[in-house]
């Protein structure tokens, strides 16, 4: 898939939990929560990897891991377009000035 499609596909799945917010909350989540989100899920990755190097037991950690990182990238693609960032090309700026860097 390409990366412009996941953006999509996230930004779809934003929109279907906004709805289901102000259903059940009267509002959707603010940027700052989305954050917070965002914060919570990296650390149940940072857990897992963790687990992942031995030095934690947490069943079924593979698959559990790879959950968390698509909710982390999930959120990073939301509160992109949240904040009205091109993500793709924020990413492809920071790479060149890395590489740069680099060499």
């Amino acid at each position: 898939m390409e990366f412009n499609a996941l953006i999509s596909r996230a930004l779809s799945v934003r929109a279907q939990y906004v709805r289901f917010e102000e259903e059940h909350f009267g509002t959707a989540w603010t940027n700052q929560e989305l954050a917070l989100g965002f914060i919570g899920d990296v650390g149940d990755m940072a857990k897992l990897i963790v687990a992942q190097n031995g030095r934690r037991e947490i069943p079924g950690a593979q698959e559990k891991l790879a959950h968390e990182l698509a909710d982390c990238l999930w959120s990073i693609i939301v509160l992109a377009n949240a904040n009205t960032i091109d993500l793709e090309d924020a990413f492809l700026a920071s790479m060149g000035e890395i590489e740069k860097r680099l060499k």
